[in-house]
This record gives structure tokens, C-alpha cells and sequence, in this order.
């Protein structure tokens, strides 16, 4: 596929698609008349670099990190460097901590959903009342 199809299914810029090139992120080939030619499998990968950066990952780790994630059993990190291993560890802790967030905010809307199913089942059940840190209605 050509870039322009490649930024449109994956909703990154043609611009971004060619720095992630720069950045050696992705290796696009190269058609005979030399326009880039996109393989199926970079659209997968411009997901997982684009993810990698909104989790705040510079693009030098996330260039070593890639390959783990293609073929997690045969992780290998030759320059592996104490910065590197203090950068994963901070993102992966900040990480943990958003998800128990999300799960968390999740598992609130879910209690609400049930509640306000509840009520239009059961309209005269009776009034709900207002948790703690709540403002009841009036």
C-alpha cells in the first residue's frame, strides 16, 4: 500500500509515518519507480509505535523495544543500557497505575449502568441515595 492508505487506516499523518522511517520504526519498501510500499504488517506497527509514544516512550527506546514485541519469547537487548531499564521501569509502573485507574473508572460506570437499568426495570422502587461525595438531587 502506498502512505497515503497507510495514514488514513491507521489515522497517522503521512508526515509521522515518514519521521518513524527516519527514526528507523518501520522499514517500508520501495517500488521500482521509487515510491515507499507499505506492507500489511506496518499497519500494526504504526499502532504499536503510536501507543508507545502516548505512553511517553522516546522514540530510541521504543526502537529497541520493538522487536520484543513481534517475538515476545525471544527478547534480547544488547544495548540495553541502565537508562534504558530505568525509563521501562518508570513507564511500566505508570502504566500499571493507569490501568487500576481505568479498571477501576470502569468498574464504576459498570456499578452505575446496573443501577440505572435497575431503576427503568423498576421505576418504583423507590429513591436512590446518594453515596459519599455525592450531591443528592433535589
Amino acid at each position: 500500500m502506498r502512505i497515503g492508505e497507510l495514514a488514513e487506516r491507521t489515522g497517522t499523518s503521512r508526515r509521522l509515518l515518514r519521521y518513524y522511517e527516519e527514526q528507523r520504526l518501520m522499514a517500508p519498501g520501495r517500488s521500482s519507480n521509487g515510491y515507499r510500499e507499505y506492507d500489511e504488517s506496518l499497519v500494526g506497527r504504526v499502532l504499536q509505535i503510536r501507543g508507545l509514544l502516548d505512553a511517553g516512550l522516546p522514540t530510541r527506546v521504543i526502537q529497541q523495544i520493538l522487536p520484543c514485541l513481534e517475538t515476545p519469547r525471544s527478547i534480547y537487548f544488547p544495548g540495553a543500557t541502565p537508562e534504558t531499564i530505568a525509563i521501562l521501569e518508570r513507564e511500566h509502573d505508570r502504566m500499571s497505575e493507569r490501568i487500576e485507574c481505568l479498571t477501576r473508572n470502569r468498574d464504576a460506570i459498570a456499578d452505575y449502568l446496573d443501577a440505572v437499568r435497575a431503576e427503568r426495570a423498576d421505576p418504583g422502587s423507590g429513591p436512590r441515595h446518594a453515596s459519599e461525595g455525592e450531591t443528592p438531587s433535589v
